[in-house]
């Protein structure tokens, strides 16, 4: 079959065209992965220590106790941005252990967690730009919602991890994590 000029323009140039159109949609689509993926959180595996303070009172001035000091290997994805955040760990079926989610925002703030979308149940830990430990909200059930978890008072970062992780790992109000970012 003989083709004449226009036909073969519009034929030989549509496809290259089609080509290109075809390659930008598989390169700039949006990809939507399931929330057991989320690939697109970044990942953070830290060795964290944690301070935590004798409660016992010194009964000797001059005998000061050194802060116990334990190392645990936790794992965490950064909400660093609003869609991260206001996705957290919604949908999430199932929490490791060591595992959790930390959020850290633009500045300091009154900044509250509900369980929209959750279906474990998590322990919240608010924490100061230093990463001492100013609050714990334990085993928050999803059952919970709408009712809102605040701070005790404005913080920067915050770590949701899986219910009872917090009294398993010994964590208290006043216990420093050292976080990588912090």
């Amino acid at each position: 079959m003989l083709l004449n000029p226009l036909q073969k323009i519009v034929l030989y140039g549509a496809i290259p065209v089609a080509l290109v159109i075809v390659l930008l949609f598989v390169l700039f689509w949006p990809n939507e992965k399931p929330l057991e993926e989320h690939a697109d959180l970044t990942t953070v595996e830290q060795t964290m220590g944690v301070s935590q303070e004798s409660s016992e009172p010194s009964t000797n001035a001059s005998a000061i106790e050194e802060p116990r000091e334990q190392e645990i290997l936790f794992q965490f994805e950064i909400a660093d941005t609003k869609q991260k955040r206001e996705r957290g760990l919604g949908g999430r079926t199932e929490l490791s252990q060591n595992y959790g989610m930390l959020f850290i925002f633009p500045t300091k703030g009154n900044y509250g967690f509900w369980m929209k979308d959750m279906q474990v149940s998590i322990d919240i830990v608010w924490l100061s730009d230093k990463g001492m430990i100013l609050g714990i909200e334990k085993d928050i059930s999803p059952n919970t919602y709408p009712n809102v978890f605040y701070p005790p008072e404005d913080v920067l970062y915050v770590l949701e991890t899986r219910a009872n992780e917090t009294t398993r790992l010994g964590w208290s109000v006043g216990a420093s994590i050292n976080l990588p970012l912090i």
